[in-house]
C-alpha cells in the first residue's frame, strides 16, 4: 500500500500533540503502515498578525528553523527519509519539506538558505498578503509582485516546487504563467463544487494543468460540497474527469485541520479514495512525476 500526500502539518502539530506515535489524524507511526509513504511535510511559521514587518519577520524565521530542525531530528533518529533530490524515495516514510507561506522571507534570495536546509517546496502565500503576492483572503487581488516574479524564477532554478494553495486567483494565474516547472496547489478543492475562498475555479485549475502540475484535493470540511469522504471523492472525480487524471493528487491537510470529514478520520483512509476512484496509480504517481521534473540531482 502506497501513500502520496501533498500536505500534512506534522511539525506544527508537534507543538501540541504526539505526532510520532499518536493516533490523531496522522503520525509517523501511522505513516509506517504504508510500504511507501511520501508526504509534503509543512513548515508553517504562522504569521498571526497582519502586515509582516521587520519586527515580526525574525520571529517567523525562528519558527521556521525550529520546525525544520524537528524534521531533521526525525531523520537523524532514523524515523523518516527526507527527500532532497530525484531518486531519494525509499521504502518507509519519506518527507519533502514544504514551506507554507513566504512571509518569513526577507527577499527571494532567502531561497538559497532554505534549499540548504532541505526545503524543496514553497507556498507563495498563506492567508495573508505578503511582499511576493496576494493571498486568497486579499481585499485587492494584485497577484504576483516583481519580487514574487524573482521568487518564481529562483525557485525554478533551485529545483524548489511552487505551491499556490492559499493564493489569490491572480496570483495562481501569474505563477502558472511565469513558472517553467510544474506548479502545484498542495491542498485545495474545486470552486465549482463549493464556493470558498480557498478553492480553485476552472480557470485556475486549467492554468495549473498547463504547467504539468497537480492539485491536491483536501479534507478541509468547509471546502467540500459535503463534509464527508464522498465530498473528497467528488472533488477527485471533478478534476480527474474534467481536466485529466494526470493532474490529480491528495493533499489531506491532516494535523492542520480541527475536524476531519465524516468517514475520513485519519490518513489511513486515503486507500479508500484510491478504491473509490479507481485511480490509485495516478494519486501516487502524479506527485512523483512533479518531483522528478522539478528537483535536481544533488
Amino acid at each position: 500500500m502506497r501513500l502520496a500526500d501533498l500536505h500534512e502539518d506534522l511539525a506544527y502539530a508537534s507543538m501540541r500533540m504526539d505526532v510520532i506515535n499518536g493516533s490523531a489524524q496522522s503520525s509517523i507511526s501511522m505513516l509506517r503502515s504504508f510500504d511507501y509513504a511520501f508526504v509534503f511535510a509543512a513548515v508553517f511559521p504562522r504569521a498571526g498578525a497582519r502586515g509582516v514587518g521587520k519586527t515580526v519577520r525574525p520571529a517567523l524565521m525562528g519558527l521556521l528553523l525550529e520546525q525544520v530542525r524537528f524534521y531533521l531530528e526525525l531523520e537523524r533518529a532514523g524515523l523518516v527519509n527526507i527527500v532532497r533530490r530525484r531518486g531519494d524515495l525509499r521504502p518507509g516514510v519519506n518527507l519533502l519539506l514544504s514551506l507554507e507561506g513566504a512571509d518569513a522571507l526577507g527577499d527571494a534570495g532567502d531561497l538559497l538558505l532554505l534549499r540548504e536546509l532541505g526545503v524543496r517546496a514553497i507556498g507563495i502565500t498563506w492567508n495573508e498578503d505578503n511582499r511576493f503576492a496576494s493571498s486568497c483572503m486579499a481585499r485587492r487581488d494584485y497577484g504576483l509582485t516583481s519580487e514574487g516574479e524573482e521568487l518564481v524564477k529562483l525557485a525554478n532554478e533551485l529545483g524548489i516546487i511552487l505551491d499556490v494553495a492559499h493564493a489569490s486567483k491572480r496570483t495562481v494565474l501569474d505563477v502558472a504563467s511565469a513558472s517553467k516547472k510544474p506548479v502545484i496547489a498542495s491542498h485545495a478543492n474545486a470552486a465549482a463544487l463549493k464556493g470558498h475562498r480557498r478553492n480553485l475555479d476552472d480557470e485556475e485549475i486549467e492554468a495549473i494543468v498547463r504547467t504539468g502540475g497537480v492539485i491536491g484535493v483536501t479534507a478541509i470540511r468547509e471546502t467540500l460540497p459535503s463534509p464527508t469522504i464522498q465530498g473528497i471523492v467528488d472533488n477527485l472525480k471533478y478534476i480527474g474527469e474534467g481536466f485529466g487524471w494526470s493532474h490529480v493528487a491528495v493533499g489531506t491537510d491532516m494535523l492542520g485541520i480541527d475536524e476531519t470529514p465524516n468517514g475520513f478520520e485519519d490518513v489511513l483512509r486515503v486507500s479508500e479514495l484510491a478504491e473509490a476512484t479507481g485511480h490509485g496509480d495516478e494519486l501516487w504517481g502524479n506527485p512523483l512525476r512533479v518531483v522528478s521534473e522539478s528537483l535536481g540531482d544533488r
